[in-house]
């Protein structure tokens, strides 16, 4: 015994200097005599001899043989598995599948086996082609929710036109679908005016279609007036002698936003028969811009007819009646209560209806507006109502501008009536 301790010091020291190398040793040899927590053999032992560790295992009794399976050290999960388990079921021969799963989880310790889910034998587990199976269904059922239909290319007949903005057109027009209700004003903020009604700002908008129209201005300076006018009204409260003010003033804003020639304040002043000053014009602009905090750029429906159109394949008559038939709806107070978007798609279908004499709503114009014709029909029927009183009653100045030459006389053509005896599916 001395002997074996002098060489295990000696050892020991030469081992880079690791200090109580002696107790580190009889440490290891305890430990591997003292295990007697291998599954299925109480007291198998390394046989130790006066040389150190042998290769040989001790004798086994041919009994417990299956034991040697088991090299895991029980925890208390595995413990509670095992009780659970009928003690009559036969532990598998060595080699099996159950003994490789056993002498794999010998190797790890002990945090990593309070980690694994220990799974009983005896539970019939679930075969490989029908998990396959279960989650190829449900990556399908994933891949059908996500995948949308893609619209038809409308636009590479403007790939060489940089003015197109091709390469993100798209992503233009779902910002604006994004940010479209932001533009948009309750169709009950009337209720808030003590002194002016909706008649009184249908009055107002169809004399500013007129003054439009003979001002020459742009079709998008039209459509940011009307949305001027609306926010501004939903907010603040107008007595009835200042609402002429108020249209004149957002005109002349939308006018700065939009037109390159800007009329002069004076051109205004005359238009209003100096019924208003300079300043009070000035003063109204500082208003407005003031409590709409400056946010002139908003999707009108105007920015949505021309990208429909476009869809629609149109022509300049099926164009000039969309814009006579919206035009109408920028006049009626009701029609706020539908989207600028949808108004600008319906405009269009009606449109189509009109020319057509039947319904005529393609899938290309589907996709593209992402309303189909039920979604529209209400909003279709509206507009046919207002195409048939459009050249009566005190409110024609729309019906007067597309009755002339220079607007096809767009308002000449028969309404489809047909829609309004249609049934919504």
């Amino acid at each position: 015994m001395e002997n074996m301790r002098s060489e295990n010091y000696n050892q020991g020291v030469s081992m880079a200097g690791v200090k109580h190398a002696p107790e580190m040793a009889n440490n290891n040899r305890r430990a591997l005599r003292d295990i007697k927590n291998i599954i299925g053999a109480p007291h198998q032992h390394m046989a130790v001899s006066k040389r150190g560790l042998q290769d040989k295992p001790a004798a086994v009794d041919p009994k417990n043989q299956a034991g040697l399976a088991g090299h895991r050290p029980v925890t208390r999960k595995f413990a509670a598995t095992l009780a659970n388990q009928p003690s009559s079921a036969p532990l598998a021969p060595i080699g099996s599948e159950r003994q490789k799963r056993n002498v794999d989880a010998a190797f790890h310790g002990p945090a990593d086996m309070e980690c694994t889910k220990v799974i009983s034998d005896d539970l019939p587990l679930p075969m490989m082609s029908e998990m396959d199976e279960v989650m190829s269904s449900e990556l399908k059922e994933i891949e059908m929710e996500d995948i949308e239909e893609a619209a038809p290319d409308i636009d590479s007949c403007d790939a060489n036109n940089s003015l197109a903005v091709v390469e993100y057109v798209d992503e233009i027009y779902s910002f604006y679908r994004r940010s479209e209700g932001l533009s948009c004003v309750s169709p009950s903020y009337m209720l808030s005016q003590t002194d002016i009604n909706e008649k009184m700002r249908g009055i107002l908008i169809d004399w500013l279609i007129e003054v439009h129209y003979k001002l020459e201005l742009l079709d998008e300076t039209l459509f940011l007036t009307v949305n001027i006018i609306d926010r501004f009204l939903a907010r603040e409260n107008v007595v009835r002698k200042k609402l002429q003010l108020v249209g004149v003033t957002a005109m002349l804003l939308a006018c700065k936003y939009e037109e390159v020639s800007v009329p002069v304040v004076e051109d205004l002043i005359l238009i209003c028969d100096r019924a208003y000053t300079r300043a009070d014009i000035l003063e109204m602009e500082r208003m407005i811009v003031n409590t709409l905090q400056f946010d002139m750029s908003v999707p009108t429906p105007y920015c949505f007819m021309r990208r429909f159109l476009k869809a629609a394949e149109s022509d300049k008559k099926l164009e000039l009646m969309s814009f006579f038939i919206i035009e109408l709806s920028l006049v009626e107070y009701e029609m706020l209560k539908f989207r600028p978007s949808m108004l600008a798609a319906a405009a269009i279908y009606t449109a189509q209806c009109t020319i057509n004499g039947f319904k005529s709503w393609n899938k290309c114009c589907e996709l593209h507006t992402k309303y189909s014709e039920e979604q529209l029909m209400e909003c279709s029927k509206m507009m046919v109502e207002l195409h048939q009183k459009a050249g009566h009653g005190k409110l024609t100045g729309v019906h007067r501008k597309y009755s002339t030459f220079r607007y096809g006389c767009a308002a000449k053509l028969e309404p489809a009536v047909f829609l309004l005896k249609s049934v919504a599916l």
